[in-house]
């Protein structure tokens, strides 16, 4: 698998497109970067190559010493958004370098994308997992929305770890593969993928190269 450097970012929204034939077009708008280079990782030195990069501009008073240390070395002014890309090579890249969107995408790419999924509490299984529930109706008792057996009395004594039950839901890390890339728009930072993504308004992305290509680009159009 090719390493390649992404680009973090931030959800806007969502909007449509009116193509050239007429179709209509549901985008989610991202803006993304520009990014700086706040440290470079050398076989060398860490044992493998990466970059990391930041994203939006931090009140200098909000940081703490040693991280500001880290950006004073590299010679970025603070951000608030740090990430780790591994690449093939870090050569050609410079501490303080800026990295945008059109660097690195344009339309018709396909791409990966990382955000936090929107928060929805403590809920049960037919939330959770999909769980159908009981039935409605004969003989069934205050027993609608339960989750159904979960172990054994006598063997093995124990509920068997995996099992699908109620519990926290969203709030985690979630990667979509295979969205198209329907423009570019450079001067604006700005960056519109197909489709819905990830998170909730103004929540922080990662944007990077599709890991999983062939057919991606025909099925998502």
């Amino acid at each position: 698998m090719k390493r390649t450097l992404g680009i973090i970012g931030r959800k806007i929204g969502m909007t449509q497109i009116f193509q050239e034939d007429g179709s209509v077009v549901p985008v989610t708008v991202v803006e993304a970067g520009p990014c700086c280079v706040t440290q470079k990782k050398t076989t060398e030195r860490e044992g493998y190559e990466a970059l990391q990069i930041g994203f939006l501009p931090k009140n200098e008073k909000r940081v703490k010493k040693p991280l500001a240390g880290h950006f004073k070395k590299a010679g970025t002014a603070p951000v608030t958004y740090l990430n780790e890309f591994r690449v093939e090579s870090t050569e050609g890249y410079e501490l303080g370098q800026e990295i945008n969107v059109g660097l690195l995408f344009k339309r018709g790419d396909v791409v990966d994308v990382t955000g936090l999924s929107k928060g929805k509490g403590f809920t049960g299984v037919m939330k959770r997992h999909g769980f159908h529930g009981s039935p409605g109706s004969h003989g069934t008792h205050e027993y609608f929305r339960h989750g159904g057996s979960v172990g054994s009395a006598t063997f093995p004594h124990h509920v068997f770890k995996g099992m699908k039950m109620p519990g926290q839901h969203g709030n985690s890390r979630v990667t979509i593969q295979n969205i198209k890339v329907v423009e570019v728009r450079e001067d604006q930072n700005l960056i519109l993928l197909r489709g819905s993504i990830p998170g909730s308004y103004h929540g922080w992305v990662l944007i990077r190269s599709a890991t999983k290509k062939k057919g991606a680009a025909e099925a998502s159009a």
